[in-house]
């Protein structure tokens, strides 16, 4: 896909962070990744990121995230654009973009380095040799310690043709500000902090037109719902869905360090789709926090 085109796909709806599965030995479940994808797929969302935040990626090798991203494009290619993560340093995140242009897939979503503390400058030539190893279109993920500023993201966007968009992860109201003010429609600007919906009525005002949302893998019909609401900006509608489910749910997952993603394979065990065990460093749900998910569930489900 054009990363033109890819980017206006992207903006015209709901984007999915889907799971990885995993078997009871934490191996990938290429089987079950697949059925939630095509389940995924026939419901109306624009994008889908194979193996990202919510979908562990980080706990996956270069292998593995191949064959996910792999899996992704042999499922579901042709009817949902699939993007695929580069992460890690700056070599390693060059390798992962290849790779994703190799395996079929539609753009590349650029997570943070690893561990390691960089300047703008730093962070200019990271991104753009990203951009340089690949014509896919590439989406930057501004969060933890590759926070862009609006100069950077400018900069960024006049020298590579293919970044196409920003995907905020930080929720600084000054900082989009001054982004969208100097970058403007150049970008597209994607929600990206955990539990989206959150945040996603009052930074539509910013210039975020969508976001990724994790619970659309398990309640995909109040996902839209919730996502119509709030493009048509519906306050009323979006605060009652907000108390109805959202702020209860992030109640639970605000109990454990790391339950922004086992919250997630909890919700889809939940609701009969075995989402799987979740990789260490993450823990699973305790059973009474299941139970309680549950409950929650089957007044929207």
């Amino acid at each position: 896909m054009h990363p033109d085109d890819l980017a206006r796909r992207l903006s015209s709806g709901l984007l999915s962070f889907p799971v990885t599965h995993f078997d009871a030995d934490l191996a990938f479940d290429e089987d079950r990744y697949r059925e939630h994808l095509s389940w995924q797929a026939d419901h109306d969302v624009a994008g889908l990121f194979a193996a990202g935040g919510t979908g562990e990626g980080f706990s996956l090798t270069p292998e593995e995230i191949d064959r996910v991203v792999r899996a992704a494009v042999g499922e579901i290619g042709g009817r949902v654009p699939v993007l695929a993560p580069a992460t890690g340093g700056t070599a390693a995140a060059v390798a992962q973009a290849r790779a994703a242009q190799e395996a079929g897939a539609d753009g590349v979503l650029l997570l943070p380095p690893y561990l390691t503390e960089a300047g703008q400058a730093g962070l200019i030539e990271h991104v753009s040799a990203v951009c340089a190893a690949t014509d896919l279109g590439v989406i930057a993920y501004s969060r933890a310690n590759a926070v862009y500023t609006h100069r950077t993201v400018a900069a960024l966007a006049e020298r590579n043709p293919n970044l196409i968009g920003l995907k905020d992860g930080v929720g600084d109201i000054e900082a989009m500000t001054r982004t969208y003010a100097t970058v403007g429609d150049r970008l597209i600007y994607i929600g990206g902090l955990p539990t989206a919906e959150t945040f996603a009525l009052p930074l539509m005002e910013l210039g975020v037109t969508t976001y990724s949302s994790a619970m659309y893998n398990f309640v995909p019909e109040f996902a839209l719902e919730f996502f119509a609401a709030v493009r048509s900006r519906d306050r009323a509608e979006v605060y009652r869905r907000l108390n109805e489910f959202v702020l209860p749910y992030l109640e639970i997952r605000d109990r454990g360090r790391g339950y922004a993603v086992s919250i997630v394979k909890a919700g889809l065990d939940a609701v009969g789709r075995g989402g799987g065990p979740v990789r260490p460093p993450l823990t699973s749900l305790a059973d009474d926090e299941r139970e309680e998910l549950a409950a929650l569930i089957r007044k929207v489900a």
